[in-house]
């Protein structure tokens, strides 16, 4: 069992007291609860899109052992409580990236999508190139948490990632981070269902 610190409490108590999240199932109130926590920011209560069913299916993915795949080293550093794959710096993504002239965390996606197979859990939370990359791959994920933050192509990454069926976390603009999308597949981890 997780043990909270009552930083981390109080921290809950004051933004539960600066937004309400009460229109939101208990998946999509644990999520944007822990993203809007680690970022400080209330506007993703405004601008998260959480789907209770795709929620479901990653948190069901999860307890079943999904392998959880990340775009980059920061994201799988800040998810705590479980094992990732990142293949950025993989000598294989390298080789791929010089090769076909693509960024390291989309040639990283490309080797992860032969290593993690279909139902794994997909986290991105700095390249839009490795989230475009995922949705040309047809990688049959149980989640994709897709939360790039960057003024180029994380905006367009997400509504491509929105319209596209998948599963998924996102929010509408450029905001997000590694943080914020650890935060995100944190709050499925812990999440208790009582």
């Amino acid at each position: 069992m997780r043990r909270i610190h009552p930083i981390e409490r109080e921290s809950y108590r004051i933004m539960r007291g600066l937004v309400d999240l009460s229109h939101l199932g208990p998946l999509g109130r644990a999520v944007a609860e822990r993203v809007i926590h680690a970022s400080a920011d209330l506007e993703y209560a405004e601008t998260l899109v959480l789907d209770e069913a795709a929620l479901r299916s990653g948190y069901e993915a999860l307890r079943a052992g999904a392998p959880v795949v990340t775009d980059v080293g920061m994201v799988a550093a800040g998810i705590t409580a479980r094992e990732t794959l990142c293949f950025v710096s993989d000598p294989r993504a390298r080789a791929l990236s010089e090769e076909l002239g693509i960024t390291r965390s989309a040639a990283g996606f490309r080797v992860a999508a032969g290593e993690a197979g279909a139902g794994a859990v997909w986290v991105v939370g700095n390249a839009p190139t490795a989230l475009f990359e995922l949705l040309e791959l047809r990688a049959d994920p149980a989640l994709v948490v897709g939360l790039p933050v960057g003024f180029v192509g994380a905006a367009e990454s997400k509504e491509m990632l929105m319209e596209s069926g998948l599963p998924a976390v996102a929010n509408h603009g450029p905001k997000g981070g590694s943080a914020v999308a650890a935060s995100a597949l944190n709050a499925l981890l812990y999440h208790e269902e009582g």
